[in-house]
């Protein structure tokens, strides 16, 4: 079985489209979280989401844009762009947001937005963090997103190792734990502006990363029709 695995989509359609042909053949799509803010077009995102059966989990930007998480802790770009999206996603899109769980387990995977142990907020930069988490979740493998990175984090023993995959790198799944990020589909910030993705194949037991080209220049013109934050369109042609 071959699996898409997306996070930090951000309402980034044309991101999200060309990673979903790019990665195709697959039989099904798992999502890491923060599904919208930032970008145009969150209900055009999620239809999307719907259509290929995407199942996963919620992200911070995703609770705040419903209402139920408070935007104090947000940067000020960050905070106009979710209540953009707060007030104009349709009542479908609420509903499918809604009932997105803040853990997702699917032996031996277990999924969340953060970390496995604050699914919301933490991030797991550093092989240390990855390592005070491993309690925190009982599968082999944890994927994480939230960050924007793609990242592998392997535990040997007693260590813990941070490794950053490029374009068509491939992990296997050996039984030793892992966390790992895919990066982001929709705001990629390791200096790469192209999509972030992964295909989890279980039957060869592995992962595999891929960067996708998308239409960077038409999602910003959107977004400056829309009169969306400066940076936030800046920042897409440098994937930072």
């Amino acid at each position: 079985m071959r699996i898409c695995v997306l996070s930090d989509i951000h309402g980034n359609l044309p991101a999200l489209d060309a990673v979903l042909e790019a990665l195709k053949p697959y039989d099904a799509v798992w999502q890491l979280g923060d599904v919208v803010g930032y970008g145009p077009q969150p209900d055009e995102v999620v239809a999307r989401l719907v259509d290929v059966h995407a199942v996963g989990v919620r992200g911070n930007h995703d609770s705040a844009a419903l209402g139920v998480l408070d935007t104090d802790s947000f940067n000020d770009d960050a905070r106009s762009a979710v209540e953009w999206t707060r007030d104009r996603m349709q009542a479908g899109t609420r509903t499918w947001l809604a009932a997105l769980p803040e853990r997702f387990i699917d032996p031996p995977f277990t999924l969340v937005h953060g970390s496995p142990r604050d699914p919301t907020w933490e991030y797991v930069f550093t092989a240390s963090i990855a390592r005070a988490n491993l309690q925190s979740f009982d599968t082999p493998y944890c994927m994480v997103g939230h960050t924007h990175l793609p990242i592998v984090f392997r535990q040997r023993g007693s260590r813990v190792d941070g490794v950053q995959p490029r374009d068509g790198s491939v992990f296997d799944l050996d039984g030793e734990r892992l966390v790992v990020n895919p990066g982001s589909v929709g705001q990629p910030r390791d200096g790469d502006p192209r999509a972030s993705a992964m295909i989890l194949d279980t039957d060869k037991r592995r992962l595999e990363w891929r960067r996708v080209e998308y239409p960077i220049e038409a999602v910003q013109k959107l977004m400056t029709d829309l009169e969306l934050p400066v940076r936030l369109i800046a920042r897409l042609r440098f994937g930072l």
